[in-house]
Order: C-alpha cells, then structure tokens, then sequence
C-alpha cells in the first residue's frame, strides 16, 4: 500500500471559506481519496480532535479552530474519478434553479450525494469536476442513494449557513410523493415519533423509533387510494436520517421498493408491476432566497418509471 500525503500528522486551520460546515463534510473534501467509512473511523476513534479536544461527525467548524489530523495510510489511486459522458449530459440537463448563490438539481435515483462507502463518485464531486472554477460548492442537505428529485448545492459559504439555518427552524418546505404498502390510516396526518440511529455490526446505518431519539415529525395527505397501496403527498417538519421510511414502517405500511425497512414480499409484487427502487421522490421546494429575499419555488416531476407503476391496473 502507498503512502499518501496524509500520511503524517496534520494541522490545518478553519478560515472563513469554510466555517459552518459540519466536520465530516469539510474532511470528505479535505482528505480526497479518503474512504468515507475511514474517515468516520478517525472521528470515532478521537483521531480528529479541534482545539485539542475530542468531537463529533456534526460539529460545526468556526473560523480560526486549528484540527488536528492522524495519520492516514490509503492506497494512492491517482486521479480523481472522472465523469462519464451520460452522467455529464444527465447533470447538465437536470438543473431545475441556479444563480450566483445557490444550485438546485434533480437528482436520479441510484445516484449518491456524496461518494463513500463504495461509492467513488457522488452528485457533490460530479458536479466539482465538471465545475472545477467553481471555488465553494457544498450540499446544503442530503438524500438516500434511492431517493430521487430536488437536491439543493450552494455556491457561497454566506447561503449554505442561512439555508442551514432555515432547514434547523423549519423554513423551507420540503414535499416528498411516495407509494406505501396496503391502505394509509384514514384520519392520520401527523405521525410524531422520535428516531435514533443504529449501527449494526457490518457497519450499516439503521434508524428506529426510540424514545431515547431525536424528535422527528412527518405529515401526511393522501393523494390516490390503489387496491394494495397507497399514494401520499409527504411534508417533513424535521429533516432525520430515514425520516420518511421509517415513519411509514412505524404507521405499518412501508414504502414499495424499500429493501432496508420494507415488506419483502410487497417489494416483490412491486418489482413485478415495474417499480425496481425505492418509491420516494422529493418533488418540490420552497423558501425564501437567503441572497435576494424572493421567494423561491422550485419542482421536479415525479420520474417517468414512477409514473409507469401508477398506471399498472393491477395495482
């Protein structure tokens, strides 16, 4: 194995480019080439520290903490991933808002935000590399691998903060379109149950309802009844890892296609009926522009294979 440049102890000082950003963000792209899985080892390990003491994936850097960083041994892969030309044209086609602060983009099902953990080029490092003037450019949130639709980027340290911000105290509106198993509880719009992260032995992240979790609230109108399923209109109030699919596993009808918190035989008759991933699309957003003050709606159709399994009579 090679020894790459992090392969020392190093020192590096937050300026303001980057003070907000939550640790394990900045180091994703700090220590390119770093496995992602590797670099939440060093956070859980304490082999990251700030100031001199011991933090978190989601602390947030400020301006003038000085981290320190053991040393990493990775294999030296050489260049950085490249962008194949479908996916070039598939980014440059799906740009549903930009401006000088901020990018919002429909992203496809299957396409990671990030790369890690086996994945070696994210939505995040596609759009740097084909962007390379582009000097700041940072997720403002995230959403599964299988989850399709709006996915906002910014463009400036000062409109990821105040979208950050806005996302902490529920002023952006996030709408999601899903299809469940079986018939939506009639009368129910709010589920209010806290989740709380779990890692399993593999190292798989796995989220449950738990009392001990953070509070975690979803709310519910059902757009069409279908004889095994139902589809529903989703708006969250808090943005928690799985929200919405565990919150539908908890209300006992899980989404159609969801292989981690799902019924395996209703995944199958799905997959039977054409709907080969995760039934999940965040379909629209709406906030006020933290540059201009405008209110900004943007919408991203719900996907055509979506749509196909909409149109099956057996459903």
């Amino acid at each position: 194995m090679e020894e790459s440049k992090f392969d020392k102890v190093s020192f590096v000082e937050i300026t303001e480019e980057h003070a907000g950003q939550r640790l394990d963000n900045f180091l994703i792209r700090h220590l390119k080439g770093v496995p992602k899985s590797r670099i939440y080892n060093l956070l859980r390990k304490g082999e990251v520290r700030i100031n001199k003491g011991r933090v978190k994936p989601d602390t947030r850097v400020k301006i003038g903490d000085v981290l320190r960083i053991a040393p990493i041994r990775v294999a030296n892969k050489g260049s950085p991933s490249s962008v194949s030309a479908h996916l070039k044209r598939y980014l440059n086609e799906n740009i549903l808002f930009e401006d000088e602060g901020l990018l919002i983009f429909n992203k496809p099902s299957g396409l990671a935000v990030h790369g890690g953990s086996g994945v070696s080029l994210g939505a995040i490092e596609a759009f740097r590399v084909e962007r390379p003037e582009q000097r700041f450019l940072e997720l403002v949130h995230r959403l599964d691998r299988e989850t399709s639709g709006c996915l906002m980027f910014a463009k400036k340290r000062s409109v990821l903060l105040e979208l950050q911000n806005a996302l902490q105290k529920n002023q952006i509106t996030k709408r999601y379109q899903t299809l469940v198993q079986g018939a939506w509880p009639k009368g129910k719009t709010t589920i209010n149950a806290p989740l709380k992260k779990n890692q399993l032995s593999s190292g798989e992240r796995f989220v449950r309802v738990d009392v001990e979790g953070k509070a975690s609230v979803t709310h519910f109108t059902v757009a069409a009844r279908y004889r095994s399923a139902t589809l529903l209109d989703v708006t969250l109030e808090t943005g928690r890892t799985h929200q919405i699919r565990v919150h539908c596993q908890f209300s006992g009808t899980p989404i159609a296609g969801d292989e981690k918190y799902g019924d395996k035989s209703f995944n199958q008759i799905m997959r039977n009926l054409g709907c080969k991933r995760l039934f999940l699309h965040a379909k629209s957003l709406r906030f006020k522009h933290p540059l201009s003050g405008d209110w900004v709606d943007v919408d991203a159709p719900v996907p055509q294979d979506l749509m196909d399994v909409l149109k099956q009579p057996q459903l």
